[in-house]
């Protein structure tokens, strides 16, 4: 595999690229790009599931983004040290019923040298809110703390 840089010991520079670039491949909504920046034998946890290696984590992927329409995420950087890297992140979705949600997250990464992240783990909260309540913008400064 290539490299797929930045590449750790991330700086703070290069850990908010890293966050960057993982937001703008997820708001694609595209599982097959956003399960490339992951290990073969990546592993997640996320919510109550948990996944090993990028064909579990492309079909979760899909199962997210049929249930959760119009998807917007924002992530900022937490925290870093060495190969790991700590979000927290807010994103909101429609559902079929048109009910909208924002999630409120954190998650903590490790990566390889090759710049893929081998682990992910996420712990995450929904809220219902109202259309009128929309905020979060993809690439917009920080998060708000609530």
């Amino acid at each position: 595999m290539d490299p797929r840089p930045p590449l750790p010991p991330f700086t703070a520079e290069t850990a908010r690229q890293k966050v960057q670039a993982a937001e703008d491949a997820w708001n694609t909504r595209d599982p097959e790009r956003v399960a490339g920046a992951y290990t073969e034998d990546t592993e997640w946890r996320n919510r109550d599931e948990h996944l090993v290696g990028r064909e579990q984590v492309v079909e979760f992927l899909r199962r997210k983004w049929d249930r959760e329409r119009e998807y917007r995420l924002r992530k900022n950087l937490w925290a870093f040290e060495g190969n790991r890297i700590a979000v927290r992140f807010q994103y909101e979705s429609q559902d079929a019923d048109g009910q909208w949600w924002r999630s409120y997250g954190n998650e903590q990464w490790e990566f390889d040298d090759l710049g893929y992240m081998r682990r992910r783990e996420a712990s995450i909260n929904d809220v219902r809110i109202d259309e009128s309540d929309l905020r979060v913008t993809p690439g917009e400064g920080e998060l708000p703390a609530y």
